[in-house]
């Protein structure tokens, strides 16, 4: 059973001892995501992850921080969400030590330094010009621009050129003291534990001063924009579309009834967008229904790659299936079929101390609760075929279906008028 402990400091600390592994993993999650950004400085949450290997005081540079992981066999990485920060380190149990000292050096005195600044610019630039590259994941930001509009949910978290080219030494370290704060972070560890044990080294490697966070970012507003589709025209080999509607919060009664008709819809290779849409009339190479939760909004949408001679086709079928499902109650057998698909994704999911780590932390840092298994078994077994009927009702209105879109494209009329029920 999970336990979270609170330190003097404010810092959270949640622990959870798994007996069928010999691996540990130390999350940290941090609530100082893209979306606490404000347009002058957009960007600088994700440049601020990749600052923090470059050094601090027993590891001074990146070569140091890394071959302290390497040289277990450990596995080290970080990510920007929107809503959060994640550094993680997973090895062999005997080396959890190595890894809360390794976290503890680079979270706690990293450096900054101008110059390794100046070298990471051309870095982040790179990434920049990778994500550019790579329709399949631009356009996924596209559509949230869509959606949410010019403000922090729908800004992507890589951020802008030119705030990448300025940012400094001081950007970087008033962001980090006004939201790398004690309570404002959640430090979780899983795998092969002794629970009171690791809290004490936390307490001791992560000595923090106590301090209360009172940042907290601006409520999503109302999009005031009409339009319904956005269109990047590039020269590609295939057709990238994201087809779909703003959905529920993650806290939402409907949050799991949400995710399940993402299941049935395109969640695996059994679901009726891949069976219709690509199976059945060769329209798609990938395509996959499913859902973004943040916690005062979410999306469900439908991605699919498409054969750029019957792009229109294809997106005329994905929103058939949205139109068809609304109109019907679907069987108990197809909510079952999702419902185990779902519940057995997850069990082999948490079988693995990272990610049971991010589940933890995640709901620990967002939402001030522990979430288990046994919670979301329950959520998922109550969900009705009616509440799937009740669920497509609600999300799934003709005026609500956006669709952003990269290829050789310009007519964004064209697509605006297949968008109908």
């Amino acid at each position: 059973m999970a336990l979270c402990t609170v330190l003097p400091s404010g810092l959270r600390v949640v622990t959870q001892p798994l007996q069928s592994t010999k691996t540990f993993t130390i999350l940290i999650l941090v609530k100082a995501g893209s979306r606490c950004e404000t347009r002058d400085i957009r960007g600088i949450a994700h440049f601020l992850e990749h600052m923090f290997f470059k050094g601090a005081q027993k590891y001074p540079d990146t070569k140091a921080v890394s071959e302290a992981i390497d040289s277990i066999g450990g596995e080290f990485n970080a990510f920007t969400g929107k809503e959060y920060v994640g550094y993680y380190v997973k090895v062999a149990s005997e080396h959890q030590l190595i890894a809360l000292d390794v976290l503890s050096d680079m979270l706690l005195r990293a450096k900054h330094d101008s110059k390794e600044i100046d070298k990471e610019r051309g870095v982040i630039l790179e990434e920049y010009n990778m994500y550019q590259d790579t329709p399949m994941y631009q356009v996924g930001w596209d559509f949230e621009k869509l959606l949410f509009g010019d403000q922090p949910l729908g800004w992507d978290q890589i951020g802008l050129k030119e705030v990448i080219l300025r940012v400094t030494h001081d950007d970087f370290k008033n962001y980090q003291n006004k939201l790398y704060r004690p309570d404002n972070i959640v430090i979780t560890v899983a795998g092969e534990i002794q629970e009171e044990k690791v809290v004490r080294e936390i307490e001791k490697l992560f000595a923090m001063q106590k301090a209360n966070t009172d940042f907290k970012w601006e409520k999503i507003n109302s999009n005031p924009s009409l339009d319904r589709v956005i269109l990047q025209n590039k020269k590609t080999e295939q057709g990238h579309v994201v087809v779909g509607f703003p959905g529920y919060p993650e806290q939402h009664p409907d949050h799991f009834a949400m995710k399940l008709l993402g299941i049935i819809l395109g969640g695996n290779m059994s679901s009726r967008m891949f069976l219709k849409v690509r199976e059945a009339k060769g329209l798609a190479y990938y395509i996959h229904t499913s859902t973004d939760d943040y916690t005062d909004t979410g999306v469900i949408s439908t991605r699919a790659g498409v054969d750029l001679n019957r792009a229109e086709e294809a997106v005329k079928e994905i929103v058939a299936q949205y139109s068809e499902i609304r109109e019907e109650i679907i069987s108990e057998v197809e909510l079952q079929k999702a419902k185990n698909y779902l519940t057995g994704k997850m069990v082999l999911r948490l079988e693995d101390s990272e990610e049971m780590a991010h589940l933890l932390g995640k709901y620990e840092i967002l939402y001030g609760e522990l979430m288990t298994m046994e919670r979301i078994n329950q959520a998922i077994a109550k969900v009705t075929t009616a509440d799937i009927q009740r669920v497509t009702k609600d999300l799934f209105q003709e005026n609500k279906l956006h669709l952003a879109g990269i290829g050789p494209w310009e007519n964004t009329e064209k697509f605006a008028s297949l968008l109908r029920f």
